[in-house]
């Protein structure tokens, strides 16, 4: 058993609840032919697969369609009395029996299923849509259960702002119904055309039961305005009241911009009598055919025999005549026969202009078939013992995928949306007065570009061949420059007269010496190229070169007594460190790019922390030896090579978890660089988070300084022990190098202050590599004979006082 909730009237009369007995039922007005058209479509389907020996073969499905008159309230009443059955239970019953209906199709406006969907998301009872849109339904967390067979609105106000960029529309109005449908969709729109550039001039709600001072009001705002193109996200039942008050007051000559709602509504063109709508240029689900479906929706003598009271007033309105019983005393209508022909009828409910929204109907039907066909293992037959949970339904639904038989495929993806693909639909005045709505256009989400418009085919606002221009304020002559106008957006702007000597405000160019003409401007950076840059470069290189020589050294003497004493392995992990330091500093060199920036600062900081930690653990290796000299002393065992490995590691994984922070929050970026010069581009690396570059530069200095602490204390240990004076001379330079790098680097324009953070990365390796390896390299190369145990020993003699 399926569900249907559809509008079959679009209206409800007012009334004023006292609050002192139980409400009385909705009464509902305005019969709603496209209600009828969509139960109709579910119909149609049902019996289609019925009739079907491939699909459910031996099981028959039923329906149970309720009107919900477009009320959100008597929705929700709907969708409770399909999950639950009509009948009252006791409030001590147990709920244990199954649900009504296996799923529900509906509803066509995008608040009424919000509301749906709340309420019966917690049991799973699937609920599709098929003309449901606003982009807020993708909400797992908040509608589990909700499916729909129509695009998202996510796609199409985005689709809507490119297609308002494309013809250089960069001053429009906006209209919207105020519901949620209207409100989401045209907030994603408002913030995609801000993006790109286009500003609204006003943007104003209502709904088709506000009272018509509220209209009034909207009528209004057009008149005042200066824009020419307004765009809608409204229902085509709202836009039907705004067009009979759009008509009242004759405004004409606008072009309007339209959705799926109403852009292909035959109901809405007819109701446009002074062609306020002509040219109208809009999205609509692209064209379908589903054989057989027009000629059952037209078969209309059946629901006669129906006996509903619904139905015979559908009867009535359609043919424009009562029943014998119905009929007044004083009534001047025909009488209804029952037997009255379809074929002399022109109306809404005979116009098949939404054949693709019924498409979306009949493939929520067939959805719904193929989940039950799965569950129910069927082949030849089904499995009738089988129990139809909710839950089951709706998790094989979210993964079928099939083929109508039109071809079109089939599935939801883990949004419970299907692929959003648009036709543009251009709507053209015939000579019979009528309109034609001609596709001129698609968009599709799919594609790698996604508009594609023929604008040669197109008409316009008042039958015009001329594209609308809608600007709040027309491009600036040469010799002029934009001002702002003050409390106004952006869009909007005076043309001032340049001053002598300039004709262009445009920061990518600037005039040349004669200032008879512009000129680009000169991007500066600092290049391999200029002198300054290929000087650093061979520093760099010549640094890493030297380093390489050291570990070359070290590496050939690695048995002699001066490497051994000295903590070999944290040697040469330091040589490597210092050789990526110098390394790093090419990285600050040449354009900026997005991934440069993000790796020069990176790379420079933990490759700088790597040999801080080194050089940390070798100056905690030579205190900890020290010490475990003195009797009873068992120190050095606590930071043997294991120790001193996992420290080097633990140091260098907290500076990588700020870079990464840093990266992941805030990253550096490119940027350019227009106030420092006036004639020149500074092409240079943003921060980003200035916390995170100050945490990376403060941790190394942090860092510093307990390593020159420590080498203090060790500075008077016995001569074998001698590598704490260097480590303190090398980091007395190294702090002073960055101490003046700071005042430095902020006071340097442009690629000097780049210029300023290499040499400082230079100088402090440099002064790392000197200060610690150079004098073992001079014993080692130049006095050999002191490179021996005896030497060592004799050295290690601590002298009396």
């Amino acid at each position: 058993m399926l569900g249907g909730i559809f509008s079959l009237h679009s209206s409800w009369k007012d009334r004023q609840d006292s609050y002192a007995h139980k409400p009385l039922p909705l009464q509902c007005t305005s019969l709603n032919f496209r209600g009828f058209q969509f139960a109709q479509a579910m119909v149609f389907a049902i019996e289609e697969i019925n009739n079907r020996t491939d699909l459910l073969p031996g099981l028959s499905l039923g329906y149970k369609i309720y009107d919900s008159c477009g009320s959100i309230a008597r929705g929700v009443r709907v969708a409770l009395a399909l999950a639950n059955g009509d009948g009252d239970s006791r409030l001590d019953e147990r709920c244990i029996r199954p649900a009504q209906v296996q799923a529900i199709v509906g509803e066509t406006s995008s608040s009424p299923c919000m509301a749906i969907a709340t309420v019966i998301g917690p049991f799973h009872i699937p609920l599709i849509s098929h003309f449901a849109t606003c982009a807020c339904l993708s909400d797992k967390v908040k509608y589990p259960s909700f499916l729909r067979t129509i695009p998202s609105d996510y796609y199409q106000s985005r689709a809507l702002a490119q297609l308002v960029k494309h013809f250089g529309w960069t001053w429009v109005g906006a209209i919207r119904t105020n519901d949620d449908y209207g409100n989401n969709g045209m907030a994603t729109f408002t913030e995609t055309a801000r993006q790109l550039g286009i500003c609204l001039e006003f943007s104003v709600s209502f709904f088709r039961m506000d009272p018509p001072d509220k209209i009034k009001k909207i009528i209004d705002v057009i008149k005042v305005s200066t824009s020419k193109v307004i765009v809608t996200f409204l229902s085509h039942m709202d836009l039907d009241v705004l067009i009979h008050q759009l008509s009242y007051h004759n405004l004409t000559g606008y072009q309007w911009v339209g959705t799926e709602s109403w852009i292909v509504d035959s109901q809405t063109a007819a109701m446009d009598q002074k062609h306020i709508l002509d040219g109208a240029i809009g999205l609509s689900i692209p064209k379908a055919h589903v054989s057989g479906m027009r000629e059952f929706m037209l078969d209309i003598k059946r629901l006669n025999t129906s006996g509903d009271d619904t139905f015979r007033l559908f009867w009535e309105t359609l043919f424009k005549c009562q029943f014998e019983r119905a009929k007044s005393s004083g009534g001047n209508q025909r009488g209804c026969s029952g037997f009255e022909d379809l074929s002399s009828v022109q109306n809404t409910f005979t116009d098949m202009s939404l054949m693709p929204i019924f498409h979306n109907v009949y493939k929520a039907v067939y959805a719904v078939a193929h989940a039950l066909h799965g569950i129910l293992g069927c082949n030849t037959t089904c499995k009738t013992k089988v129990q139809l949970e909710p839950f089951t339904i709706l998790h094989h639904m979210k993964k079928i995928t099939f083929k109508t038989k039109g071809g079109d495929e089939v599935y939801f993806n883990e949004n419970g949306d299907p692929t959003a693909k648009y036709e543009i639909i251009n709507w053209q005045p015939t000579v019979n007065g009528t309109v034609k709505f001609v596709t001129v256009g698609l968009y599709d989400t799919s594609a790698n570009k996604k508009l594609n418009l023929n604008n040669r085919s197109m008409i316009w606002a008042e039958n015009s061949q001329k594209v609308p221009v809608s600007v709040c304020s027309e491009k600036c002559h040469p010799g002029t420059r934009k001002v702002l106008q003050k409390g106004k957006p952006v869009c909007c702007y005076d043309c001032v007269r340049c001053a002598e000597g300039k004709f262009s405000n445009t920061t990518e160019f600037w005039s040349n010496q004669r200032r008879d003409a512009c000129t680009t401007k000169e991007a500066e950076f600092l290049s391999y190229e200029g002198v300054m840059g290929s000087l650093l470069t061979t520093a760099s290189l010549l640094g890493s070169c030297l380093t390489a020589a050291v570990a070359f050294v070290f590496f050939k003497n690695r048995s002699t007594p001066i490497v051994r004493a000295n903590n070999s392995e944290l040697s040469f992990l330091l040589l490597l460190s210092l050789s990526l330091c110098f390394l790093s500093s090419l990285t600050f060199i040449g354009r900026p790019t997005e991934w440069s920036c993000m790796l020069r600062h990176t790379a420079f900081g933990i490759t700088f922390v790597l040999c801080i930690s080194c050089v940390l653990g070798k100056t905690v290796v030579v205190l900890m030896a020290f010490r475990s000299t003195l009797p009873d002393s068992h120190v050095l065992k606590w930071f043997g090579p294991l120790q001193q490995r996992l420290s080097v590691l633990a140091f260098t994984l907290i500076q990588v978890v700020i870079c990464v922070l840093w990266l992941i929050i805030a990253p550096p970026f490119p940027f350019k660089n227009f106030k420092e010069f006036k004639d020149k581009i500074i092409l240079e690396c943003a921060v980003g988070s200035a916390l995170g570059f100050w945490a990376v530069l403060g941790y190394i200095g942090i860092l510093a300084l307990l390593c020159f602490i420590l080498a203090f204390l060790a500075r008077k240990l016995p001569d074998n022990f001698n590598e704490a004076k260097l480590i303190t001379f090398s980091m007395l330079i190294f702090s002073a190098v960055w101490i003046t790098f700071i005042p430095a680097y902020v006071s340097s324009p442009g690629k000097f202050g780049v210029a300023v953070e290499i040499f400082a990365i230079l100088a402090s390796s440099f002064g790392l590599l000197i200060c610690i390896f150079i004098p073992k390299c001079y014993i080692i190369l130049m006095q050999p004979e002191k490179n021996t145990k005896k030497s060592i020993r004799s050295k290690g003699t601590v002298k009396s006082s």
